[in-house]
């Protein structure tokens, strides 16, 4: 069994994990955005965008330019992907702890 300093030594570096993987996640958009806005501007290709935002239970969707249509489509299946397995593992992390 661990002891409360070994305890909190570990939760420390769980916690310190995370947060370098949350910062990476944004960094990565931030990059992935960038690239794709010089190749755009660069290329002079046109871009299309679409998107849903959650805010509580009610959608915010979103798009513009010519492939707007199937850029929200996919986005919508991603959303309710999302929330269906965060209700699962949800559900799943009540069940466990109880």
């Amino acid at each position: 069994m661990l002891s409360d300093e070994e305890a909190q030594d570990e939760a420390i570096g769980i916690s310190s994990r995370l947060l370098g993987f949350l910062l990476l996640g944004i960094t990565l958009v931030f990059v992935g955005i960038a690239v794709l806005v010089v190749a755009s501007v660069v290329l002079g290709g046109s871009g299309s965008v679409g998107g849903v935002i959650l805010i509580g239970p009610i959608p915010i969707i979103f798009g513009a330019g010519p492939d707007a249509g199937w850029l929200i489509a996919i986005s919508i299946v991603l959303t309710v992907v999302s929330v269906v397995l965060f209700l699962v593992m949800n559900r799943r992390t009540r069940k466990f702890s109880s």
